[in-house]
């Protein structure tokens, strides 16, 4: 039962969409759970796994979960929203099946969005853990510096387009606690796949709210052999196809959109990348044929770039 205060506390629906992970799942759970923050809702939400994992949900005892299972598999990033629609929280937050958070993530980010109602988010730093849950430090350094967060002072960003957008800086995905009734989530179309963090980012960037920024590591992600970005980076054709279509259909609306046209250039070069990337991709899935188009609207845009260029020949030749 909660007490008084933490009645009085705004309700934080947590939100873990899950797919074929029985065993990262109970850890996620664990960690929702274990929050010293305790008014909270956790929403999780199963896309048709081939093993059911209510007796995993059922195991914690706690009423604060519930618990949805799709009759049939519907897809990643519709699983994923279809948790972020039925939350009631004033406050929600993404955590992947797979991660963890820290037992005071909750804690420390909810008060500076309760006390400052200019705010749509706040955010932190993040370890890197491996499959068995070691922190992997070098790793946690080398994802600190590659998103530039250790350049981020700690405290309000009026502006963060800079850091959401281009430097990436904010783990939309992971990290993250959001004002729900400032997102409309139905205007996170399905085309957006795998890269609906970086969406969501743009939609709270142009809202014209401000973020909050912890350099505390309060959250614990994940890096296994079926972690989506190292799927995408690896020979495995199909999510190669399915990233860069999701990231021609991000880029393509980022640099349309009026707003962002001090960034324009920059977008439209991560277009023109992940029309390489697609062409690659479909070159992978032997559709040599497919991948041309994309390839040369790559090249005909851009100054010389060796990997279209020779991604480009193969068609020819393969």
């Amino acid at each position: 039962m909660l007490n008084d205060n933490q009645l009085s506390e705004p309700l934080v629906s947590v939100i873990i969409p899950t797919y074929n992970r029985p065993e990262y799942l109970k850890h996620a759970i664990a960690s929702a759970v274990k929050q010293t923050y305790q008014n909270i809702e956790i929403i999780i939400s199963d896309n048709c796994s081939a093993e059911n994992p209510l007796p995993i949900v059922e195991s914690f005892a706690d009423p604060r979960i519930r618990f949805w299972r799709h009759p049939q598999n519907i897809g990643m990033i519709a699983n994923q929203m279809h948790g972020f629609k039925i939350a009631r929280g004033k406050y929600v937050a993404s955590l992947h099946d797979d991660d963890m958070w820290n037992a005071d993530f909750l804690a420390k980010l909810v008060p500076p969005l309760e006390a400052n109602p200019d705010l749509i988010l706040a955010f932190c730093d993040q370890y890197i853990i491996d499959a068995k849950g070691n922190i992997n430090y070098p790793a946690t350094e080398e994802n600190t510096r590659g998103f530039k967060r250790h350049k981020l002072a700690p405290g309000v960003y009026q502006s963060f387009t800079k850091i959401g957008l281009i430097d990436k800086s904010i783990p939309t995905a992971a990290a993250c606690v959001i004002r729900a009734s400032l997102v409309d989530w139905n205007k996170i179309p399905a085309e957006v796949g795998g890269m609906w963090d970086l969406y969501l980012t743009y939609l709270c960037s142009i809202s014209g709210y401000g973020a909050y920024y912890s350099p505390e590591r309060l959250t614990r992600y994940r890096v296994h052999e079926q972690t989506d970005t190292i799927l995408s980076g690896s020979h495995d054709a199909q999510a190669k196809i399915r990233k860069a279509k999701s990231e021609l259909f991000c880029y393509q609306t980022l640099m349309s959109d009026p707003k962002l046209q001090e960034f324009k250039s920059y977008f439209h070069h991560k277009w023109l990348e992940a029309n390489t990337t697609l062409g690659i991709g479909l070159i992978r899935n032997k559709q040599k044929d497919a991948a041309r188009p994309y390839l040369w609207q790559a090249l005909s845009q851009q100054k010389l770039n060796l990997r279209t260029l020779a991604a480009l020949a193969l068609t020819f030749i393969l």
